[in-house]
């Protein structure tokens, strides 16, 4: 068999390697796609569909003028992504983000690669690195990397994989929610790729229900650490809600509590102190998400303490909420700059294991890593997108971009794109919001020119 034969074998079937498989396989060239479960289960799935959510059914804003996470969404659209078309058709209401049902996206996903003619599908573990005779490989095997394999990947680089703890927050029956307390709003009536602008539940409290709530998280009883969990440090952009509320009283009141942007129809008059926002989690409304309320809490102690909240007093919890450990390499250290592992180059990394953080964030590192081992099997010349798109910058702060010595997970963001200089009709620098109009737009043209150059773009 010739090597322009030979299938690219992609690790994990999560986002990551869910887009890469479709990339590598939109591009001509075969591919089999390894993933565990059901032969071997995870602490956090439930299902054994591929690209399943274990945490929450947000992509988070889908505005592609003033944020990052919507550029880059706006640029996987652009560049044929499976998992922004499948979340797309799963779209439910989330006011200005993206959210999914889980289910219909996740279905949508695992059809579309069952049925590629050129996709192959394992249900196998995979405990070890693999040897050169495989061929190309992409590992996407996530945060939640088997132990087998992870201490393979520790063993070849002589290091330990950094680790961070990644929170699931509660989801509640809809029909158990008080209404005559609650209402439905999103922040500043922002309607959304799917909303109509009244589409979150809002609990509000006052002043003396805050911070009654607050102590009684703060003294609720925790599941205990394992030993190897008591060092690990939490991902900021995921803490547990007993953490953000052990750094003081205020803190969850100018996070997932603010109450800025709501107006009480029950009380008009009165502003509430905080609110609760609960978000749609599937496509038939029948079920809601408590937005920032992931939580280490006992699952009786959630119960207690949740129901205190205004508007759930009666809630039914068809989920708890719980903490799971996420693993991921020093991909700066480790990978070059085509996400190839530099000890053995034959293997790629993508996704959250790589170090960015975030469902479309792993996926578009995917999507990249696909073209890439695809394009170096068909033997065309391809360059990884340039630092001024939302692709670009997150490539690049995994493979250089960022300081090794202190690595820690990303999210896309304006910070990590090439510098802008954004000027006014008076020639004065501008800041603030022109500024990240002027560098998304910057960016979404940039990517088709990329695209374009690379002849990569994907058919109709």
């Amino acid at each position: 068999m010739s090597i322009e034969q030979k299938p690219i074998h992609v690790i994990g079937g999560g986002l990551a390697g869910s887009e890469a498989a479709w990339q590598i396989a939109q591009m001509g060239v075969p591919v089999v796609l390894h993933e565990m479960r059901p032969v071997r289960e995870t602490d956090a799935h439930k299902t054994d569909g591929l690209a399943e959510l274990v945490c929450s059914n947000s992509f988070r804003s889908d505005d592609a003028e003033y944020n990052a996470v919507g550029v880059l969404h706006a640029e996987m659209r652009a560049l044929g992504s499976l998992i922004m078309r499948e979340g797309d058709k799963a779209a439910v209401p989330a006011g200005g983000a993206l959210a999914v049902d889980r289910d219909i996206f996740s279905n949508g996903v695992t059809q579309a690669l069952e049925s590629h003619p050129l996709i192959t599908i394992s249900r196998e573990e995979i405990t070890a690195l693999p040897s050169e005779d495989m061929g190309r490989v992409i590992i996407a095997t996530g945060p939640l990397t088997s132990s087998a394999l992870a201490e393979s990947i520790r063993a070849e680089t002589g290091e330990d994989s950094l680790a961070f703890f990644d929170a699931i927050a509660p989801i509640v029956d809809t029909d158990s929610i008080n209404m005559d307390v609650a209402w439905f709003q999103s922040r500043y009536d922002k309607s959304g790729p799917a909303g109509t602008g009244k589409d979150y539940i809002n609990c509000p409290m006052n002043k003396e229900q805050y911070y009654a709530f607050i102590d009684a998280l703060c003294n609720a009883e925790y599941l205990d650490f394992k030993d190897w969990e008591k060092d690990t440090p939490y991902f900021e952009g995921c803490m547990p809600v007993e953490v953000m509320a052990s750094r003081g009283v205020e803190t969850l009141r100018f996070g997932p509590m603010k109450p800025v942007g709501l107006t009480n129809p029950h009380k008009d008059s009165e502003e509430p102190y905080a609110v609760v926002q609960l978000r749609q989690d599937n496509a038939l409304g029948t079920l809601y998400n408590m937005v920032g309320f992931q939580t280490k809490m006992k699952y009786g102690e959630q119960v207690r303490v949740f129901k205190t909240i205004p508007g759930l007093e009666d809630a039914n919890f068809a989920r708890l909420g719980g903490l799971h450990r996420n693993t991921f390499i020093n991909s700066p250290r480790l990978l070059d700059q085509q996400l190839r592992f530099k000890t053995r180059p034959n293997i790629r990394f993508a996704g959250q294991v790589t170090g960015c953080e975030g469902y479309v964030e792993s996926a578009s590192v995917g999507l990249i890593a696909g073209r890439l081992a695809a394009a170096e099997q068909l033997g065309l010349n391809f360059e990884t997108p340039p630092q001024t798109t939302a692709h670009g910058a997150l490539i690049h702060h995994i493979t250089g971009g960022a300081d090794a010595k202190t690595f820690q997970p990303m999210n896309v963001n304006f910070g990590l794109m090439a510098h802008m200089d954004v000027r006014n009709e008076r020639g004065k620098y501008v800041k603030g919001r022109e500024k990240k109009k002027a560098m998304a737009g910057r960016a979404l043209e940039d990517i088709q020119t990329w695209a374009e150059a690379n002849k990569l773009k994907q058919a109709a």
